[in-house]
């Protein structure tokens, strides 16, 4: 989503004011947990839903 968006882990951290680290820790799907109000923050940054970046993995 971030590709087709053209945007950088970077900017899209600095857009949404949360660390990059942190973001990248979403990205890789690392994280345990993500606020409702960090995954607001980022669909509404790259225009999406949240089905549209998160993916159910069981485990």
């Amino acid at each position: 989503m971030m590709a087709r968006r053209k945007i950088s882990l970077g900017e899209l951290a600095e857009k949404i004011d949360i660390p990059p680290a942190n973001l990248s820790i979403l990205k890789t799907g690392k994280a345990k947990a993500i606020r409702f109000s960090t995954l607001e923050a980022i669909c509404k940054e790259l225009d999406c839903q949240p089905g549209d970046i998160l993916e159910f993995k069981e485990g």
